[in-house]
Formats: C-alpha cells, structure tokens, sequence
C-alpha cells in the first residue's frame, strides 16, 4: 500500500513530542537523587500510576499487534488480550503489595531482600536486562514501521528518531518523567480507541464499503475459464495472456499478463473461475513490486469488508449500531479474510494474498489462528503450542521488570494495590475496545495485506486525516512509553544491581544517578541497533518472547520466596538460570525462529514455538530441588551469624 504523509500528520505528531520533551524538561529542573531517578521518588499518586501502568503495559504490540491480529483472524486475536489481561490478576493478587514492602529501586531487590546475595544479584540483573532487551526490540521495530505512513521516513530513521527522544527523556529526568509521559499516553489512548469504536458503530456495516481512503475501495473481480489442463489454461477475456500456473501446497495461482503488466488469480477449480489476488513480488536484488507495478502507484489496495449482511449479498448495509448488534450482525454473515502463501519462482518471491469467505460465527470463535479442532488441522502439537502462549502471557505480566519496578513509585503497599486495581480497569477497557476496532477494520475495507499492525491507523484514517493523524501520534508515544520504561529498568539494573550491590562500587546517590544515565544511553543506542537489525522479524514473536522468558526467569522466584519460607539463594539463582537457558533455548530452536528469524527450511528441534508450558515447571522443579538440596547449608550460615 502506498502511504502519503499528511501536514496535519506531522504538525499533530511535533507537538505530541514537543509535550513529551517539555515534561522531561520540567522534572530535569528538579534535583535529583537515586530514589528520584529510579522509582520517582515513591511520591506518584495511586490513581496517576494506575493510568501510567496501563501505558507502560499498552505497548505498541497491545495496540498496533492485537488490533492488526483482530482484524485478521477475529477471535483468535482477541486472545491474546484475554492472556494479557489475566496476568494482572496475578499481579494484583500475588505480587503488588509484597513487591512494595520488598524492594527499594529494582526487580533485584525484592529477590534478593532476604538474602544479600552476589549471586542472585548477578543473576537477576541479567534477567532484567535480557528480558528488557528482548521487549524493546519489537517496540523499536514498530516505532519504525509506523513512522513510514505517518512522516514518510525510512524505517531506520524512524527508529533513531524513537531512541533519541527515549534517551532524551530517561537521561534527564528518569522514572518521574517516564511516569507522567505514561500517564498522559496511556489516558489519551483510551479516550481516542472510545473515539475510534463509537465511529465504527455509527457507520454501521456494508458488504461494498467506501471507507474513505484516497483511492476508493477496490471491488476484486472475476474470470471466467473456459479450459484448465495440467500447465495451460484458455480465460474467456481474451486480452489476457496466460503465463504459467504456480502451485503451492493447498491451492492454484495462474500468472496473467495485460499491457505488459503481470498479475495473479487464484484458480478455483471447482467454479471454474480466476480469483483476483494481492501480490508482492521481488526480484532477487531488485525493487519489491505491487500488484506487478512500483509500490508508489498505489495498487496494493484496502480490502477486507463483509461479503453478506443478512442474507444479501449486494448494497446491503447497516447504520448506525450499538455494541450487542454490530457482533451480532458480524456473527450471522459471512466475511472477506485473507490468507497469504509464499511461491518461489526461480530468483523471484511472490507472496500471494487471496480472499477466504469465511462465516462470521466462526470469526468470533477460536480455530482461524490457533486450529484446536482436528477437522480444522488442529494436533496435539497446536493446542500444547496455544496452552503455553496463554500460560505464558498469564504469568509473564507480573513477571516483566518494567511493570514490577513501577510499584516502588508508589508510597505504601496499599497505594501499590489501588493503582493495580486502576490499571486493570483500565487495561480491560481498552482491550475490549480493541475488539470492535479489529472487528472495524477487518469490516470496513482498510485493510493493508503486507503489515497488519497498520489496521488500527487506517481505520482511523477512514474517518478523516485528523483522527488518523491523532492515532497516529499517540501510537508513536506509546512506543516512546514504554521504551522508556524498559530503559529505566535496564539503567537500574546496571547501575544499581551491579555496579553499585554485585561490584560493591559504594556509589553516592550522585554517582548512582549518573552511572544510570549514562547506562541508559547505552541501552537506547543498543536498542537503536538491534530495531534496525531485526527490521523485518515478526513482531508479535519477539513480545512472545519476552513474556516468555520473563515467566520462566522471574515468575518462579518470586513467588517462591513470597510463599515458601524455606526457599534458599542457591535455589532462586538456579532457577533463574535455568528459566533463562530453557526459554531462550527453546525459543532459538523453534519452528519460527528457523523460518522468520533464520530464513532456513530445516526441521526445528522444537515441534512448537512457546516454551512456556516446559521452562516454567522446570524453573520451579528446580528451585525446589536446589533448595530442598542447600537447607543445611542455609541453616549453617543463619547459625554462625547468630
């Protein structure tokens, strides 16, 4: 698809970062001590944190990822608010206050409170910094994806652009800035996706939708067959030329040519028809071109709308809707998805994109992504693969160092459990709007096939420029949120979990503070490099593995030492360890990480992706054995110190 930037776009966008440097400005002025720089102070108000959690925990993946995946997969996608959201429960329940009473600065010292340990130290500084890196990654990757149709930059430049201002605002005023930029992102979030959701029912539903785009919506056409034999077919236009047929392993694609232009249909055999499709193709070291053509013409269209509202089938429409009919209307007709395959043609990529008509209840039930149903190609393999995603996005949340760092903002444990309630309030409102907002634009024919993460930002632009121009902005500052508050605990983590407790440096609270600015201008360069290396790496994948690892890492010590009085320090460093080999072990050897991440065909070690289901029992076996292994020695030191 072919995005032109907008003035509005760019104006609105400058005083957006212009807001968020000024607010970093104004707490840079005040002076600054470790307790400032690193948790605020202790001094943010319950309510202020609730909102600012849920802007820390909003990231780019929650609002570009879940609405694109909504969009493309219905319910599917959905579930992956319901997991995100679940693990508060955990956090609310388990971690909030115990947090809190724990820890002074950083996700170390909760662990290490009992214990003075330069192991856990160590090895919990490492957790938080690796589990940091692995989140940034896709925040950063996304930052540049979105500044392409908002300013028109290069990717690279929209990275870089993201990595200073986040430097920019942790370097100079810390987690107090951090909070208060949360706070207005994550507020402005909401109220703009409540924006977006009452104009989605108050267009109502079409199955011909003119969403309002630059170029009108594209009506896919249909040709005729009048003979198919095994590599030759005769259409009944005859300004066509036929080329070849492509097979992949479940369907036909036949190459076209007219005036020198080359397209794609897909031949179903059963009707006797070419289907026009979407295509990307890439010459080996040439230009990608759309629909055979530079993607600047502009012919990679919107799609995706609703192809039967009640039985009818054309100028069929619904007005303005309310929230019960607009998912009852979707459920009793039948929508346009789209499927993707990949054919290789000698030096040539073509990625294939055509029509799947599918029934709207099974839009609002799970299989599309995750098939569990054996008629629907769903094994024993793909339901443990969907179990340890949804364990893993259950426990990784109270288990994320960005999150847990944020209760030390807060000046008792039962401000720490108000603003969890408020973040889950919040959090639970925005997750059940992204479900109208993916429904709208898997509806509203704005689809842009070659990134989903966009449909949110085109379905606002179907509204006008203004709205989209907002979305866009506030999208934009939910990456500088959250990378912000990754930054911030990966600067804790140096400065105040190695250098100053593991390398027993003694830093003056001046020291500290300017050891952890000076750490967080490493992270963000570190940050910029690897969001330009891993450009074109899934980003729902690499959230996947943060949380994963986070669960395996963290989660098992944590409640260990809340709720096991025994637990000994051997046993928490060798649960660490072992959560963080198992997981990214896994992780590296998965079928995805062959495919997307190392681009080779071979046969993965590891039959699925989400680890989560094997290194979180084995993280927590661990611990219990270490311990139950270390007690006379736990007991040995307790005595000589008495």
């Amino acid at each position: 698809m072919n995005y032109s930037p907008s003035a509005w776009a760019v104006i609105i966008f400058l005083l957006f970062v212009g807001l968020v440097l000024g607010i970093s400005f104004y707490f840079a002025r005040k002076k600054q001590t470790a307790s400032g720089y690193f948790a605020a102070g202790g001094n943010i108000h319950w309510a202020v944190n609730g909102i600012a959690f849920a802007g820390d925990y909003l990231s780019a993946a929650s609002f570009l990822g879940i609405c694109g995946m909504i969009a493309f997969y219905g319910y599917d996608g959905f579930l992956y608010s319901i997991g995100y959201l679940s693990g508060w429960i955990v956090a609310l329940f388990v971690v909030a206050e115990p947090m809190k009473r724990l820890g002074k600065y950083t996700f170390t010292d909760a662990l290490d409170s009992k214990f003075n340990s330069k192991s856990i130290q160590l090895v919990a500084a490492i957790s938080t910094l690796l589990v940091s890196i692995f989140y940034l990654i896709p925040q950063m990757v996304g930052a540049g994806t979105l500044v392409t149709p908002l300013l028109g930059i290069a990717h690279e430049w929209g990275v870089i652009m993201v990595g200073l201002i986040v430097i920019f605002i942790v370097a100079t005023a810390g987690m107090a800035s951090t909070t208060y930029v949360q706070f207005l992102k994550g507020a402005l979030l909401i109220i703009f996706s409540l924006v977006v959701v009452f104009l989605v029912l108050s267009r109502g539903l079409s199955t011909a939708p003119d969403a309002g785009q630059q170029k009108a919506y594209h009506e896919f056409t249909t040709i005729r067959v009048s003979e198919v034999t095994a590599d030759s077919l005769k259409v009944e236009d005859a300004t066509y030329q036929f080329q070849k047929i492509h097979t992949s392993k479940t369907h036909k694609f036949v190459e076209l040519t007219k005036n020198s232009v080359t397209s794609y249909w897909l031949l179903n055999e059963k009707e006797g028809i070419l289907e026009e499709t979407q295509s990307i193709v890439t010459p080996e070291g040439g230009t990608a071109l759309y629909n055979g053509e530079p993607k600047a013409s502009g012919k990679f269209y919107p799609v995706g709308n609703m192809s039967v509202i009640d039985g009818k089938t054309s100028d069929a429409g619904v007005g303005k809707m309310n929230a019960f009919n607009f998912i009852e209307t979707i459920k009793e007709g039948t929508v346009i998805r789209w499927s993707n395959v990949l054919i290789k043609d000698g030096s040539t990529s073509i990625s294939l994109y055509y029509q799947v008509p599918t029934a709207g209840r099974d839009i609002l039930k799970p299989g599309l992504k995750f098939p569990l149903d054996p008629s629907k190609g769903g094994t024993t393999t793909t339901r443990l693969d969907f179990i340890s995603l949804m364990l893993a996005l259950f426990l990784g949340t109270a288990s994320l160092p960005h999150i847990l760092i944020r209760y030390y903002t807060v000046p008792n444990p039962a401000a720490a459990r108000k603003s969890t309630i408020v973040a889950i309030a919040s959090i639970g409102l925005f997750y059940v709007l992204t479900l109208y907002i993916g429904l709208g634009a898997m509806t509203g024919g704005v689809l842009d096939l070659s990134n989903d993460n966009m449909s949110a930002p085109l379905l606002a632009k179907s509204f006008g420029i203004g709205i989209f121009a907002m979305i866009s902005a506030i999208a934009f500052a939910t990456v500088l949120g959250t990378v912000s508050g990754l930054i911030v605990a990966s600067s804790g983590a140096v400065a105040h979990d190695l250098m100053d407790r593991f390398f027993d440096m003694k830093l003056s609270d001046k020291h500290k503070v300017m050891a952890g600015k000076i750490s967080a201008v490493a992270v963000g360069v570190v940050a910029i490099v690897l969001g330009m290396v891993f450009k074109s790496v899934n980003v729902s994948f690499l959230v996947g593995w943060a949380f994963a690892v986070a669960a395996s890492a963290n989660l098992p010590a944590i409640m260990m030492i809340l709720f096991w009085k025994k637990t000994t320090a051997k046993g928490v460093v060798a649960s660490i360890a072992v959560g963080l080999t198992s997981s990214l072990g896994m992780l590296l050897l998965s079928p995805t990480a062959f495919s997307k991440v190392y681009h080779i065909t071979a046969v993965a070690p590891m039959p699925f992706d989400n680890p989560a289901i094997i290194s979180v029992p084995l993280s927590f076996i661990t611990l219990v054995i270490v311990t139950l292994l270390t007690q006379k020695n736990q007991k040995d030191k307790k005595a000589l110190k008495a």
